[in-house]
């Protein structure tokens, strides 16, 4: 049998992966999704936070790349590393089924942006939205499985081409930008009075998170990295770049409409701000830039998707078939099972009034285990001086960082609130049926004592957001 091709890839291609991973849907939909739940001061305060957490969790993943580099699979494998098989399998359950939401999330919203030119998409969720995006799903699936370095040679083209219309958006709403607008909106203005200033930061928790997943895509792809040094470097160029772009996106759309009308806006919010400025064309041209930015971030997230089961697989946390690679080196199993799941969830949406926000927060409420477990691994190894043998002052630092990323992760559970925690269960407790099988299959006990604990607080958590969206007390 021919041995599949092994494929490495430079740290700028790593980057790009970063990059694109994290600029997608999220960043087009900021100006509506902050102006729902606060105004200038409560973004500025909600971006200092979220981005003081997530650069420490760029460290974190910087660390453990050097520290650990056996560790392939990033969140996964350091999760399994930590904590045991049942909790590594719930981090690659987890960020699967967030690479597979947000890709949901990415075609509502490419359908919902036609929609304002053809009716019939409505806001992304009607029949023919998802039919044309079922064939979206599957013609990508194909290229994908032609080769994994030839989607991402195809990813980091569409991330530079995602960039240029973002960048112009930000030079015409500079040029139209009036501070007498971005004063009235600074407390948030009328219709928020009531809000205190923690619930608008609060309110914000979950859009920041959305737009910050993707953050570990090199770390994720490790194990195809030229040198493990590159991983750690492309993860903190990448957030340093994405950080800048979605405070100037926000802070600038509060200095060109008021923040009642930002929060009427559709999405793609970003089109309507831009067409207060320039015009028509302004939405017409935004609307472009986030049909290839989406596109391409819809690649780098079905590329981590399929490598986080196919890795889970190989470490014996997955059933053994998604440890399958065509002869083109693609994880193919992996990649039929992410395509299956992105179709059943794209089908759901035809139910969900909002589905783009539903999937925005189910995403961002399913990644805090994987970042949570993550973090916390890292603590650990810089507590116990694990790999940190005569390197006093280096433990010291990363043991801040690492501190500081794990009370941001729980903060984030949190602020979430419940609803959110609870639907996620929905889906860590019958995945584990997978975790299930890859056990059977060596022959190993399902659980230990402390999983059986852990499994049944999932499953009692599971019925009742169950029992809640049966009878209408959790609304979708």
């Amino acid at each position: 049998m021919t041995q599949p091709t092994q494929q490495k890839f430079a740290m700028p291609t790593l980057t790009a992966m970063v990059v694109g991973s994290m600029v997608g849907a999220g960043i087009f939909s900021l100006p509506q999704t902050f102006g729902r739940v606060t105004g200038g001061l409560g973004a500025l305060i909600a971006w200092a936070i979220a981005g003081g957490g997530m650069l420490m969790l760029a460290y974190v993943f910087q660390t453990l790349s050097r520290r650990k580099p056996a560790l392939d699979a990033g969140v996964y494998a350091y999760a399994k590393a930590g904590f045991g098989n049942y909790p590594g399998f719930l981090s690659a359950l987890g960020y699967w089924t967030v690479c597979c939401l947000g890709n949901v999330s990415y075609w509502v919203l490419i359908k919902s942006t036609w929609g304002a030119i053809f009716p019939a998409f409505g806001d992304g969720n009607t029949v023919l939205a998802v039919a044309i995006s079922s064939v979206g799903i599957w013609a990508f699936h194909f290229t994908i499985l032609r080769g994994v370095k030839q989607a991402a040679f195809i990813n980091t083209i569409a991330t530079v081409a995602k960039i240029i219309p973002i960048v112009l958006f930000l030079v015409f709403v500079g040029f139209g930008f009036k501070a007498d607008i971005f004063a009235a909106n600074f407390d948030g203005g009328p219709g928020l009075e009531g809000a205190g200033l923690f619930a608008q930061v609060r309110g914000t928790m979950l859009v920041t998170v959305f737009v910050f997943v993707g953050i570990e895509g090199a770390s994720v792809y490790s194990r195809y990295a030229r040198k493990r040094s590159d991983v750690g470097l492309a993860t903190l160029l990448g957030f340093l770049g994405v950080l800048c772009l979605l405070v100037l996106v926000t802070m600038l759309s509060y200095g060109v409409l008021l923040r009642p009308d930002l929060a009427e806006l559709r999405n793609p919010s970003m089109a309507g701000v831009l067409r207060a400025v320039v015009g028509p064309w302004g939405a017409v041209f935004v609307s472009a830039g986030l049909i290839v930015s989406v596109l391409g971030a819809y690649l780098s997230w079905s590329l981590l998707a399929a490598e986080v089961l196919f890795s889970a697989a190989k470490m014996e946390s997955m059933p053994a078939f998604l440890a399958r690679e065509n002869r083109n080196g693609v994880p193919a199993a992996a990649l039929w099972m992410t395509n299956i799941l992105v179709q059943c969830f794209l089908v759901l949406t035809l139910f969900a009034e909002q589905a783009f926000l539903l999937a925005l927060k189910l995403t961002s409420s399913m990644i805090l285990l994987p970042y949570l477990l993550t973090a916390t691994y890292a603590l650990m190894l810089a507590w116990r001086g694990e790999t940190y043998e005569g390197q006093a002052r280096e433990r010291r630092i990363d043991l801040l960082r690492a501190g500081i990323a794990t009370f941001y992760a729980g903060w984030l559970v949190f602020a979430g609130g419940i609803t959110f925690l609870l639907l996620s269960l929905v889906i860590y407790a019958p995945g584990t049926i997978l975790f299930a099988i890859a056990q059977k299959e060596r022959g190993h006990r399902v659980f230990t004592g402390r999983e059986q604990l852990l499994f049944a607080a999932a499953a009692a958590g599971a019925v009742v957001a169950i029992f809640g969206l049966a009878t209408g007390r959790i609304a979708v």
